[in-house]
């Protein structure tokens, strides 16, 4: 695959409605930045409005014409979720992509407001429900694109299928739960997508991670003792917040893009460069643990796809 693609490559988006979930801020922030400058209809799914509504007046001073609409989305509340996709579906026929990059980091153990772990619940089983509550606008759009952010953290994590919300926070270690989280977004990709095609759908789902990038995703870490050398070694080596951003946007527009392709930085480590297609572990090829991850989630959700035509 070709490492000179940029943004300018992207055509006219007038008529294409994407959802950013954590739009506010981050890798998000500048993707909603750069499709709404293509002309899509652009919603800004946040967890706080208010910081929804300060990105959105930052966006406009540069581009008054951006169509762009703040939602309320907590992805630690299933409840929000539902609330979030029965709202969209009252207003929008169609979603030509759906980017699930909000997400949480370095957490210390604590849990969602359905009791699960905090770090899989926001980054993975609450875009599993937003997904699948969604799906049925989704499989009626020509040409539909479903992109999950995960990160080259997989590498360092598995399902730990005996224990995954680290009941009480036994076992339970900052990296290791966002570790697993970010193997369940890459599990969750190629298993949605596997069940795309058995189904014919014209829907691709693909993954994409930012590399190291200079965003405020650590934010927790901020009064650990080790934050200011951490911010320090990772400052040396990431990129801007919208060189970070331009895989999940690849991911979403690039015409050239197949299913279950995962979009990363194009250096040795993965941590800065190009978007291009890259290659994810093989633990998160295993289907046999995206099969059981699969029916844990809608277990613990109550969310069902509807993959009917």
């Amino acid at each position: 695959m070709r490492a000179d693609w940029t943004v300018s490559e992207i055509n006219d988006l007038k008529g294409n409605v994407i959802i950013v979930s954590g739009g506010n801020s981050g890798i998000g922030f500048e993707a909603v930045k750069i499709f709404a400058a293509k002309g899509a209809a652009v919603i800004m799914a946040c967890r706080s409005l208010d910081k929804a509504k300060q990105a959105y007046e930052s966006i406009i001073v540069d581009n008054a014409e951006a169509d762009i609409v703040t939602m309320h989305l907590d992805l630690s509340s299933l409840d929000s979720v539902k609330k979030f996709a029965a709202e969209f579906k009252s207003k929008y026929k169609r979603l030509d992509v759906l980017l699930n990059n909000a997400g949480i980091m370095m957490m210390p153990y604590g849990t969602t407001k359905d009791g699960f772990e905090q770090q899989l619940g926001v980054n993975h089983i609450g875009h599993f429900a937003l997904t699948g509550l969604l799906f049925d606008v989704i499989k009626a759009t020509s040409k539909a694109r479903i992109v999950n952010i995960s990160s080259n953290a997989h590498k360092f994590g598995g399902m730990r299928f005996d224990n995954l919300m680290f009941e009480d926070g036994k076992g339970y270690r900052p990296m290791r739960a966002y570790a697993q989280s970010k193997m369940a977004n890459l599990l969750f990709t190629y298993e949605l997508q596997r069940k795309v095609d058995s189904a014919g759908l014209d829907v691709m789902v693909l993954a994409a991670h930012p590399g190291a990038s200079a965003t405020n995703l650590g934010r927790e870490m901020e009064n650990k003792a080790y934050f200011k050398f951490f911010v320090k070694i990772f400052a040396s080596m990431s990129q801007s917040a919208y060189d970070g951003t331009l895989p999940g946007v690849r991911a979403s527009l690039d015409p050239q893009a197949v299913a279950a392709a995962y979009y990363g930085p194009d250096s040795k480590r993965g941590m800065t460069g190009k978007p291009v297609v890259v290659a994810s572990n093989e633990a998160s090829q295993s289907e046999e643990d995206a099969k059981k991850l699969w029916d844990i989630s809608e277990d613990l959700t109550g969310v069902i796809f509807d993959f009917s035509k």
